[in-house]
């Protein structure tokens, strides 16, 4: 496609110059860091990576045999988060219900930074539904003293899409800038297709 748009470019300034017209001069174009620098980014990125899931290994995979009687599996949105919020204990209500959010603003950060793909936040949601289901489900199925709670992959996810909105798209698009085409490769791309 570069390729193309190069060869166009070259033939239009061509045709000008046999016509006598000086072309003008283009705007320098502005440009995205480098490969390297966006290697870089993507390692320090994969690197948070790996350590936020050692720090979710740690936080969500712990046996708490103490809990086991208190423990009950939540499959309907919105009832533990009631359940916290009529509870008299104001600390515990912000630990549980801000933790969980706070547990997914990583996501939203760190994911448009590794890839170009995994910008956008109804990727960027998927993504991280599909981790916190997996992680509840395992937290459920084999961890002594903890249960599936479907409202702690809701907060997580709302706490990715708060990190990725506020903090994450315009990194990610910092990092990995989308080529701006003008509207006349727009077109010719899409009659190639």
């Amino acid at each position: 496609m570069k390729a193309w748009r190069a060869v166009r470019v070259e033939k239009a300034a061509r045709e000008k110059r046999e016509a006598g017209e000086t072309p003008p001069e283009e705007a320098p174009r502005r440009r995205g860091p480098g490969r390297v620098v966006r290697a870089l980014v993507a390692l320090v990125a994969l690197a948070g990576m790996v350590a936020f899931a050692i720090v979710l290994a740690r936080l969500t995979l712990n046996a708490s045999p103490a809990s086991v009687p208190l423990t009950h599996s939540n499959l309907t949105p919105g009832s533990s988060i009631r359940a916290y919020l009529q509870q008299p204990g104001f600390v515990d209500t912000v630990k549980q219900l801000g933790g969980n959010v706070a547990l997914g603003v990583p996501f939203g950060v760190l994911l448009p930074l590794l890839s170009r793909r995994t910008r956008g936040s109804l990727r960027v949601c998927l993504l991280v539904v599909g981790t916190m289901l997996l992680v509840e489900l395992v937290q459920g199925a084999l961890i002594t003293g903890r249960a599936f709670d479907i409202d702690d992959v809701l907060l997580n996810t709302a706490g990715a899409l708060l990190g990725y909105l506020l903090i994450g798209r315009r990194m990610g698009r910092a990092v990995h800038p989308r080529p701006r085409r003008r509207w006349w490769a727009r077109g010719a791309g899409q009659a190639a297709r």
